[in-house]
């Protein structure tokens, strides 16, 4: 059994190799090409030569930061098409009938595919959750170096803090390629919904107890007298509003700088521990989480499509085939790891605009290939 194991898991372990190499291979051409228009360039967008300008090595080094990333989604279907291959070419040169004749019965065939798509399941999440998180921050901080800030939309990303007497409402504009954050606005309101204040800062930066620190800007604190909430004259007399310079002001705060990335970078590069935190969040600030909890479940799910590749692959091995016959099945399954890939996003946006639950969401496509997996299994397998 040792001798079996070895052989299929060596053929099947270079195999997805070679296709996750080549994936690779063409996302890194197709990321260097698009990233050939910033060449020569500096943060404003103009033509330079001096040392803020973005070179070839810098583009270069921004795309090998977005392998991680590519992998992290590539990772099921190689494991899909690899194995395919090498059960389709088993079965072709009757390698794979030599070994059911030597004692591999399909059950036991199918718990040494289950063992490999565990191991690949378990690197799947260590790299989507740890490696993938970390590379496509640092690739989003050297690109801002060289070619501006951080950016979303054109006002910026919102968040909202709950304390314990007053509410908050923050507004970032961007963060900067050190970790800055620029344009910030906090505005203020009382437990009657009342504006407090608002203090404005070009730059702010995150400190290590809990807390922001606002360099320079101004606040404006509005005051009224209690009793006094609608516009009379005697409401008008007794309002009160006054602007201060700052030059530095600690704003205590839960909302970390883990929390301000998820606002402004793509949830689905953030970790799952990074997300769960901003959906605690979010549910404790009376905020919509949808988007955020689906991605979150994709996070959990989406690992666990490597255990539904490898019981697909399996009845590949209990076909016949005639000579050259293999490369059809081949591109077939080329044809189900993309339509896999496919149906994850699209049931992730469907999730969030008719409001499903969030883990169905993202469970729904691996339990669609599950069920079709097993229905070969049973059909192609076990009747025969």
């Amino acid at each position: 059994m040792k001798t079996i194991r070895r052989l299929i898991y060596g053929e099947v372990l270079g195999s997805i190799a070679f296709v996750a190499a080549g994936f690779l291979a063409l996302f890194f051409f197709f990321d260097l090409v698009d990233e050939l228009q910033y060449l020569g360039k500096n943060a404003a967008g103009a033509l330079s030569s001096d040392e803020n300008t973005y070179q070839i090595r810098h583009a270069l080094l921004y795309v090998a930061l977005l392998i991680p990333s590519h992998l992290y989604e590539l990772v099921p279907i190689s494991v899909l098409i690899g194995a395919i291959f090498v059960m389709a070419r088993l079965a072709q040169s009757s390698e794979y009938t030599i070994l059911r004749t030597s004692g591999l019965e399909p059950w036991r065939a199918l718990r040494l595919l289950l063992a490999l798509g565990a191991f690949f399941t378990l690197l799947c999440f260590a790299i989507g959750d740890y490696l993938a998180p970390a590379a496509d921050r640092s690739a989003q901080l050297l690109k801002a170096r060289y070619q501006g800030r951080i950016t979303i939309g054109q006002t910026g990303t919102w968040l909202k803090e709950k304390q314990a007497y007053n509410s908050y409402v923050v507004n970032v504009g961007a963060l900067s390629s050190t970790n800055e954050m620029q344009g910030v606005r906090v505005f203020e309101f009382n437990n009657r919904g009342l504006l407090v204040s608002i203090t404005q800062s070009p730059l702010a930066r995150f400190a290590a107890d809990d807390s922001w620190q606002l360099e320079g800007g101004t606040r404006t604190d509005f005051t009224v007298k209690a009793g006094q909430v609608t516009a009379t004259e005697a409401g008008r007399d007794s309002a009160k509003i006054t602007i201060n310079k700052i030059e530095r002001f600690r704003w205590p705060t839960e909302i970390s700088a883990e929390m301000v990335s998820v606002a402004v970078l793509k949830p689905e590069r953030m970790s799952t521990i990074d997300l769960f935190a901003y959906i605690r969040h979010l549910n404790a600030n009376g905020q919509t989480a949808q988007r955020y909890e689906i991605e979150f479940w994709k996070k959990v799910f989406y690992p666990l499509s490597c255990l539904v590749m490898v019981v697909l692959a399996l009845p590949f091995a209990y076909l016949h085939f005639r000579s050259g016959g293999i490369a059809g099945y081949v591109f077939g399954g080329v044809m189900i790891g993309i339509s896999f890939f496919l149906l994850n996003n699209v049931f992730g946006y469907i999730g969030n605009l008719q409001s499903w639950r969030p883990w169905l969401a993202a469970a729904a496509p691996g339990l669609l290939y599950m069920a079709i997996s097993l229905g070969a299994f049973g059909w192609l397998v076990l009747r025969r």
